[in-house]
């Protein structure tokens, strides 16, 4: 593996996602923009809005380098000077409140003093959880992780439920799903097969995350499916803005701050002591966002 591999198949999975992204949804319009980055590096993102499926979205490339300032060197906890940073991000949010939010990144990172490592993750963000679907969603990533080493999916997805997590508000983002750093730097993996392993996860994507759509882009809507829609993207703000590490890297390394929010919804709103009906369907969602959910339905 080198650093041209990396460069290649990280660009060669924006556009495999792009269209088929373009293909389930002609309507949406797409802006590419290619930029460069002052320290060093530049991407290439595409976003999409207005589409009949999602609303907004969008799916970015990114190869970055140059030296570490504090607070980079303090959130790697390292103490390199340099660093290259390549990876593909990508959030969908649906224009009906009955399909889920996406969210998936992969990333490669090499510093000067000789540490390289891959990491990323997928999660799901219903605005409506539903079982069925959160047990189809995490069965396929068991099945890629299960390709590599079977205990990958159960140790990925503990470290999703921890890292989606929005403590002010004692609740996950969402139906979690896996999250991995340091991968081919940590003993018991190598750098081949977490590029092996990433790969398959990008790859991965549009098999897993369009059948869910298929199922409910067409679900009627009501008024109320939409306020709460708005409310739970609110939540989905928050925890990209407080605590998400690709938002805080891309700030702190002086990142395309456009590309770097691009993650955030088209609408959203927060509103003063908010509380679910007991017993609605918001109720019933609300009690599933808890950590340490087994949504693997008896597999």
């Amino acid at each position: 593996m080198t650093r041209l591999d990396v460069l290649d198949q990280f660009k060669s999975l924006q556009d495999a996602i792009y269209d088929g992204l373009c293909a389930s949804d002609p309507l949406m319009v797409w802006q590419e923009d290619q930029w460069d980055r002052p320290g060093g590096g530049g991407g290439r993102s595409r976003a999409g809005v207005s589409g009949s499926i999602w609303e907004k979205g969008g799916v970015n490339f990114s190869d970055v380098h140059g030296v570490l300032n504090d607070a980079l060197r303090s959130q790697l906890k390292t103490d390199a000077s340099t660093f290259q940073a390549t990876g593909v991000s990508l959030v969908l949010h649906p224009k009906s409140p009955h399909v889920p939010i996406v969210h998936m990144n992969v990333r490669h990172f090499k510093l000067d003093n000789g540490k390289e490592w891959f990491g990323g993750g997928i999660d799901l963000t219903p605005h409506y959880v539903e079982e069925a679907e959160a047990v189809l969603f995490h069965r396929a990533l068991k099945a890629i992780c299960d390709q590599f080493d079977t205990g990958w999916y159960a140790d990925f997805k503990a470290l999703a439920d921890d890292y989606f997590y929005l403590p002010h508000r004692e609740e996950t983002r969402g139906i979690g799903g896996i999250f991995f750093d340091e991968l081919g730097a940590l003993s018991g993996s190598d750098l081949d097969q977490a590029f092996a392993f990433v790969q398959a996860l990008g790859e991965g994507f549009l098999p897993t995350y369009l059948p869910l759509v298929s199922r409910k882009k067409d679900m009627p809507v009501e008024p109320m499916h939409l306020d709460w829609q708005r409310m739970r993207r609110g939540r989905y703000v928050e925890f990209n803005l407080v605590h998400d590490r690709g938002t805080r890297f891309g700030l702190v390394s002086n990142g395309r701050t456009e590309s770097i929010l691009m993650s955030m919804p088209p609408q959203a709103n927060w509103a003063y002591n908010y509380e679910v009906i007991a017993g609605s369907n918001e109720a019933q969602t609300q009690g599933q966002l808890k950590k340490g959910k087994d949504w693997l339905g008896g597999a």
